[in-house]
């Protein structure tokens, strides 16, 4: 009798069992996990790899000639291990962004009619929001923060014996236009270089109303949309902005970082090690596996460090994708400085040329 390919419910789950793995998330979530928790997590998260280069093939294909920028990325384990002490009720298993895809899109236009094809393809992964189509919608209903953009869940699911054991794991795809990116990515910035972060809502409340305003103005100015405080006309948008901004600072500390400069290669596997007040430190890598055992053995060596492991198919694609990581707010700051002119209608009008100053 021929060996028959064992059933779903025979497979072993990525770390051993969905509930092994929530038992280690459990144990971070107190500061009390071991070494053997530790490693079920690592399995399980690097697990995500296979279910990334799945829907990365299929992305790419229908998208290729559209002039979509697309790259994906490897939530860091300390991000993770932050987000499970956020929230005390998620399960680590259930965690649905560990796995990320994003595609930046020119337009609004586009990045709907992209996801409207999208959601026709026939595979097996389910999506998660397939009966809420707007759940995820942070355009049409921008978050608090300011954060504009869509997502999408899916749980990976395929029939072929390798791919069975990964069956559950989930992908986020987050579809995003070129100026919802440079917002999201200055968020991040502000993160990197102040003790706030505006993203989560924690810290000084000051960057975060200012990043609120700079949604707005954004999604105003250069998309003829809404966001987070639709009420305020534009010209007491631009004045609370100026004076927040000149209060924080938050312009001119964004003109003053350097860029980094390193090159990243046709190697399209990067590591990126950063600090507070240290260099970004990149390591390049042509093979995926590669990069991935070295990104574990590299947290592991540095416990202290934020390290994140990113791919595009172009080094340019990596400094776009990943320009927080790199300190580059350009974009954000001519995108404010243009916003800032238009709902004023006029150059000088409370004084917006003093954004330029410095700039060169």
């Amino acid at each position: 009798m021929a060996n028959l390919p064992p059933k779903p419910s025979e497979q072993t789950f990525p770390g051993g069992s969905k509930s092994r793995v929530n038992r280690a998330g459990e144990k971070v979530r107190v500061n009390l996990a071991t070494s053997d928790d530790l490693h079920v997590i690592d399995e399980w998260r690097a697990a995500h790899r296979a279910v990334l280069n799945t829907f990365k093939a299929i992305l790419i294909q229908r998208g290729r000639g559209k002039g979509i920028i697309f790259a994906q990325r490897h939530k860091r384990k300390r991000t993770i291990f932050d987000k499970l002490k956020r929230f005390p009720g998620m399960n680590l298993s259930r965690m649905d962004d560990v796995a990320g895809c994003r595609l930046i899109f020119k337009s609004i236009k586009e990045l709907y009619s992209f996801r409207e094809k999208f959601h026709q393809a026939r595979f097996n992964h389910k999506r998660r929001n397939s009966d809420e189509k707007d759940k995820y919608d942070y355009i049409k209903k921008p978050k608090e923060t300011g954060y504009r953009g869509v997502h999408d869940v899916y749980e990976y699911d395929v029939n072929s014996v390798v791919g069975r054991p990964l069956a559950g794991l989930y992908v986020e795809i987050q579809y995003r236009t070129l100026v919802q990116h440079a917002w999201a990515t200055t968020v991040e910035v502000i993160g990197f270089i102040t003790e706030s972060q505006p993203k989560f809502q924690q810290g000084d409340t000051r960057f975060e109303h200012a990043m609120q305003m700079a949604s707005e103005l954004l999604a105003r100015a250069h998309e003829r949309m809404k966001g987070p405080l639709p009420e305020i006309s534009d010209r007491d948008l631009v004045a609370q902005f100026l004076a927040a901004d000149q209060e924080l600072g938050l312009l001119q500390m964004l003109r003053g970082l350097n860029a980094a400069d390193k090159v990243v290669s046709s190697k399209r596997n990067a590591i990126l090690i950063f600090s507070e007040g240290k260099p970004l430190e990149v390591k390049q890598y042509r093979d995926a596996t590669d990069a991935l055992r070295a990104l574990f053995d590299l947290e592991k060596q540095m416990p202290d460090r934020d390290i994140v492991l990113v791919r595009a198919d172009t080094g340019e694609e990596v400094r776009l994708a990943f320009k927080n990581y790199f300190s580059d707010a350009r974009d954000f700051i001519r995108l404010i400085e243009d916003a800032c002119t238009k709902l004023t209608k006029a150059k000088n009008l409370l004084d917006v040329s003093s954004f330029k100053a410095g700039q060169s």
